[in-house]
């Protein structure tokens, strides 16, 4: 099983969204899902991740690998959230080496959670 990056449609970047515009969290999902996902990595849509005051959200996990949450993206962000994606694939325990990690993945982390004991 590869890693999945969750990705928060219904964020509204902590802003009021008016009647019938398109969340932020969706443009972001959209900018993902349409940038193409890195080998190993399987982008998901979920509906909230509870960050909302944070702006828009992502999380990376997968099977015994620690998660990340990461918040204050924009769809501009796109093409490095893939990159640190690809990059969390790659490695057995789900930690990249902190200059490996695109800058938002460093700056902008909101939590780090162990892996799963199985």
């Amino acid at each position: 099983m590869g890693a999945v990056l969750h990705v928060c449609i219904t964020c509204k970047a902590g802003e009021p969204l008016p009647e019938g515009a398109v969340a932020p969290g969706a443009r972001l999902h959209a900018a993902l899902t349409g940038a193409g996902a890195p080998a190993g990595v399987r982008i998901v849509p979920v509906e909230c991740l509870s960050a909302c005051n944070q702006g828009c959200s992502v999380a990376l996990s997968a099977a015994g690998k620690w998660s990340y949450v990461y918040g204050r993206l924009t769809e501009a962000d796109a093409a490095d959230i893939l990159a640190g994606a690809g990059a969390y694939a790659a490695t057995a325990d789900g930690i990249v080496p902190w200059r490996e990690r695109p800058v938002i993945f460093r700056k902008q982390s909101l939590a780090r959670i162990p892996p799963m004991e199985s």
